[in-house]
């Protein structure tokens, strides 16, 4: 291209700037929010993965991520790379295949969690010790089995199962009927900071087919094997729709909260516990691109990774996020 038509080009340019700018300026004038809208960045092939629910990185191991499926699927786990791909045994290869079929072999069906039952997982959790599953799908507000196993660790590369170290039993201190007028006893989101496990629920409409705006936080302070825990309730938020899924950054400074329509980013809150009080920021996504988000994990403290009941996983680094909208 010449001097001579990138100085006729110019006028052009600085026309369609001023156009853009007028049009981002209109929106925002006008409170529309640009949409959190990011491409897939893989997506999950392995079959059995059928109905991914939660996801966690797994600290100390490169690129590993366990996952799991919701409800209705068996007691079991999955580890797979960022990129989707399949992570088995080393000698498991030789009579299975993760993903793509092979001739000889047969599907891997994941790692059985010995002695669980998966009734209706909904997130999952690490800490040093333990891997910890939140069998706390509660739809229709009745269950009165509600519980956290507290799974041992393994390398996916070399145990093919693991097993329940302890079952914790949870109730929540507010329910009284099953189901109660009151449906929002219902939790898709286990977090984990300093040490203890955290709850979000969310709520339904008395007829339980709809969501309804509203969550709460609960913290569970004792892990009694002989008799059920009861929960402490800690905090609520009324803004947030449906919580799906949460997770704490490694630093432990922010908190990812995914729900049926935004991304929530909580800050650290200065005193105590109250998560969902704490400084926020919104940023609403684009439902048709992102879909029924159900699973979120941290990378490292700067990107998140979020998987969909479709099995698209989305890698979104905190620096790329649209302007966030008023909580």
């Amino acid at each position: 291209m010449t001097i001579a038509s990138v100085t006729a080009r110019q006028p052009l340019l600085r026309v369609s700037l001023l156009t853009t700018a007028l049009l981002i300026g209109t929106a925002a004038a006008q409170g529309t929010p640009v949409l959190l809208a990011p491409k897939p960045y893989a997506r999950v092939i392995s079959a059995p993965i059928n109905a991914l629910s939660g996801i966690v990185k797994v600290p100390g191991r490169e690129n590993t991520y366990w996952v799991h499926n919701g409800s209705p699927d068996s007691a079991r786990i999955f580890a797979i790379t960022a990129e989707g791909k399949s992570i088995l045994p080393t000698y498991s290869k030789f009579t299975s295949y993760g993903d793509e079929p092979e001739q000889g072999k047969e599907q891997w069906q994941g790692f059985p969690v010995l002695d669980a039952k998966n009734v209706d997982w909904e997130d999952i959790a690490i800490d040093r010790n333990y891997l910890y599953i939140a069998d706390m799908g509660n739809v229709g507000n009745a269950r009165r089995d509600l519980g956290i196993y507290l799974v041992s660790k393994i390398d996916p590369t070399a145990s093919t199962r693991t097993a329940v170290i302890q079952y914790l039993q949870v109730v929540y201190p507010d329910q009284s009927g099953f189901p109660g007028v009151e449906r929002r006893f219902d939790s898709e989101s286990l977090f984990i900071s300093n040490d203890t496990l955290y709850l979000i629920t969310s709520h339904r409409q008395s007829s339980g087919s709809t969501y309804e705006r509203g969550a709460n936080l609960y913290r569970l302070d004792t892990r009694d094997t002989d008799k059920p825990n009861v929960l402490t309730k800690v905090d609520s938020n009324l803004a947030i729709l449906a919580a799906a899924g949460a997770s704490l950054s490694p630093d432990g400074h922010t908190l990812a909260v995914i729900s049926d329509e935004a991304l929530w980013l909580f800050d650290k809150p200065v005193q105590g516990d109250h998560w969902l009080s704490a400084s926020s920021k919104r940023y609403p996504f684009d439902q048709s691109a992102m879909k029924k988000l159900a699973a979120v994990t941290w990378i490292d403290n700067d990107t998140l990774l979020m998987g969909n009941r479709q099995r698209d996983l989305f890698k979104v680094a905190l620096a790329d996020l649209p302007a966030p909208v008023k909580p």
